[in-house]
């Protein structure tokens, strides 16, 4: 009788300490994905080529797609324009006097006709589909956006001359352990 009771409490404290390695392995990977949000780093493909910088702007590669190359002009039309909060958010069918992060996706979004009105950050999660592309990649959480175009960095914040404010390209990517990436069918 005392060795049978002695087998049970032994089982019933072997089951305790499977349940809290469980626990303790649970919490552990649970604070992991809260700590980033569910999301991880996922850098896009390299471009087939790459764009390039010149002065500010920038120059799509040749072979680029036509939509790609239209993104990257609505772009360079509004590089030069201040960081205005709810800016770009107005209509596409005239400039507006500055641009916010998601502003500045969609309006280079809109160019290569992909989107129809301008979308917030938290909009941009869930538009094109999921993953990085192998020409355009919008990163977006609910605070923030930005976008890579052949190989570029489209996005108000992180600048390559920290002076300035509003839309700028980059050819530093920035982590994006916290951003959904999405993308255009096709691109």
């Amino acid at each position: 009788m005392k060795r049978l009771a002695l087998t049970k409490s032994l089982c019933a404290i072997c089951a305790l300490a499977v349940l809290a390695a469980l626990l303790v392995v649970g919490a552990g990977s649970a604070s992991a994905s809260s700590a980033t949000g569910g999301a991880a780093f996922v850098p896009p493909p390299p471009p087939p080529k790459k764009a390039k910088i010149v002065n500010g702007k920038a120059i799509a590669p040749r072979n680029a797609p036509a939509r790609v190359k239209r993104m990257i002009r609505a772009g360079n039309r509004i590089i030069g324009k201040p960081y205005v909060w709810g800016g770009g958010h107005a209509t596409f069918s005239k400039l507006d006097r500055g641009y916010d992060c998601s502003g500045t996706v969609s309006y280079a979004l809109r160019g290569g006709r992909l989107i129809k009105s301008p979308m917030a950050s938290g909009g941009l999660m869930s538009w094109g589909r999921s993953g990085p592309g192998k020409w355009v990649t919008v990163y977006a959480h609910s605070g923030h956006a930005y976008m890579v175009v052949a190989g570029l960095r489209l996005d108000t914040s992180m600048r390559d001359d920290p002076s300035r404010t509003g839309p700028g390209w980059s050819k530093r990517l920035r982590r994006s352990d916290a951003f959904v990436a999405r993308h255009p069918r096709g691109l």
